[in-house]
């Protein structure tokens, strides 16, 4: 098979996760994927002695580019499943690194396998989430996570916040989401989104008997939205608009809080969901999944959400690089 023009592809930062999870076995295999090597240059940002533990164990070569910071101190004493405060420390530097890539034009998008929160929280660094973290890197306020597969597509108004916090959303809150929402899906190939906006209460209020949060904070935001010309509409009962969505009426699904949009895109397509950051100056998307330690080193990873993540991004990366940047 030919090898692909480099100079003519862009460059994309792959950070490995946590060492001590699935994230290297997945990053090898997907790396592996002859049709993944064509979209892009690929340089993976981990330890390489991690990796090369990893390769022993699926008994593939690293077919990408290698960056490594040598974070993980004490690699002696590592050993794949388990939780561990120095593997916490290395999957952080390797995001940074991959965001400081982007942020200086080294990179043109990144792509982070499954860290564990609390794995970084035993080091004694206050975390919540790879958004957040990547969000306050490039000193942005507004940060939003969507969740992608083929058949469902779903920006959250909120995510690692309490549920109280998240009841408590403004109408500010609500349009950016739409806003960025409408703007990633455009990236992704969709020049006139569909969105439909979830209520928060149960049926969207119903006229108010289950709460007036729809009418006096949700319906205003749809209203400017709509003002802006984005096509969109609601608030549209959380417990049949999914379903609505996956049979083609909507594009997105904005919804209030984490476990409203996680659940039914984890339910339709846990394999292949990617997650993506938006409201940041650079592309970045993520494997839906965790660090998976009861299976790490065990050859049983499944690496489909990985290369989904990675298809993802050379795609946000090419139309970007036509259109240009969006304010």
């Amino acid at each position: 098979m030919p090898q692909p023009n480099l100079e003519n592809l862009p460059t994309i930062a792959l950070t490995m996760g946590d060492p001590a999870g699935i994230g290297p076995e997945i990053v090898l295999q997907a790396a592996a994927d002859p049709a993944l090597a064509s979209l892009a240059r690929w340089i993976v940002v981990g330890d390489a002695a991690v990796l090369e533990m990893a390769q022993r164990i699926t008994g593939l070569t690293l077919r990408a580019e290698l960056r490594d910071p040598r974070a993980l101190a004490g690699i002696e004493e590592f050993s794949f499943g388990r939780l561990d405060a120095r593997c916490g420390v290395a999957a952080v530097e390797y995001v940074r690194i991959a965001t400081e890539m982007c942020l200086t034009g080294e990179a043109e998008a990144m792509v982070t396998a499954p860290l564990n929160k609390e794995a970084v929280a035993l080091s004694g660094r206050p975390f919540s989430g790879h958004t957040e973290y990547i969000a306050q890197l490039c000193e942005a306020t507004e940060s939003r996570m969507l969740l992608c597969s083929q058949r469902l597509s779903t920006i959250h108004v909120t995510t690692h916040v309490p549920l109280r916090a998240a009841c408590q959303t403004s109408t500010h809150r609500i349009l950016r989401t739409i806003e960025l929402g409408s703007d990633a899906m455009k990236l992704l190939g969709i020049d006139r989104p569909r969105i439909a906006v979830c209520g928060l209460n149960p049926h969207a209020g119903e006229h108010g008997l289950f709460g007036d949060e729809e009418q006096r904070i949700i319906v205003p935001a749809i209203a400017s939205a709509r003002a802006k010309g984005i096509p969109c509409s609601g608030p549209h009962a959380p417990d049949t608009v999914f379903l609505q969505a996956v049979r083609g009426a909507f594009d997105l699904v904005v919804a209030m809080y984490h476990d409203q949009g996680h659940i039914p895109m984890k339910l339709i397509d846990f394999e292949e969901t990617v997650n993506i950051s938006l409201g940041i100056p650079i592309i970045r998307t993520s494997v839906d999944h965790g660090t998976a330690f009861d299976i790490a080193g065990k050859n049983r990873a499944d690496p489909r959400s990985m290369k989904q993540a990675m298809r993802v991004a050379a795609k946000m990366a090419a139309t970007r690089a036509r259109t240009g940047p969006r304010p």
